[in-house]
């Protein structure tokens, strides 16, 4: 498999430290606004940029959850082998909230979709926006956009955008993949 970095550690850094500020002027307090990770790689995602405005903003009591679409995707039963589904950590409502949906990449927008189902089952927001560290602006499926994105990339089907958190993998860093090769 080539590989190409699309993202160092530094660059991750800026960009995270970017998005937040962006979140801060547009919310402020975050008192009718809510995190939420989509399960499972929007989870450090959301992790990072809370940590990010708590620290640098003073704005605490951020209200987070993690949101796991497994079961709501339009394509979970076309996969040959059983699928590991993750935890929701929702213990509130988002009744009347603003929801933040943040993950790392944004691709076909079925993710997306999924999460706009699933997020019912805890109330009706008052609004919905989307936060992505990875647009890849040519691979839609659904007219779905991001409100917030780190970087738009272009990549072709065959190439894969892999988001790698110190938490997981060792190491921030962003790479394209060529699944061919």
């Amino acid at each position: 498999m080539n590989q190409k970095v699309l993202l160092t550690a530094k660059e991750v850094d800026i960009i995270l430290h970017r998005l937040a500020c962006q979140l801060v002027e547009k919310h402020l307090d975050f008192s009718s606004t809510v995190l939420i990770g989509i399960q499972p790689r929007g989870k450090f995602l959301a992790q990072r940029i809370k940590s990010i405005i708590e620290q640098e903003y003073n704005i605490s009591d951020i209200t987070t959850g993690y949101l796991d679409i497994t079961f709501f995707r339009d394509d979970f039963r076309r996969n040959d082998k059983p699928l590991e589904a993750n935890k929701t950590q929702i213990d509130f409502l988002v009744e009347n909230k603003k929801v933040i949906f943040i993950d790392d990449v944004l691709y076909t927008g079925r993710s997306i979709r999924a999460a706009l189902t699933a997020i019912q089952s805890f109330g009706r927001p008052s609004a919905i926006e989307l936060l992505v560290l990875i647009d890849r602006r040519f691979s839609r499926d659904l007219p779905i956009q991001p409100d917030y994105r780190g970087r738009q990339v272009d990549a072709i089907n065959d190439e894969k955008v892999l988001v790698h958190w110190a938490e997981n993998n060792g190491a921030d860093e962003v790479l394209l993949v060529n699944k061919n090769n």
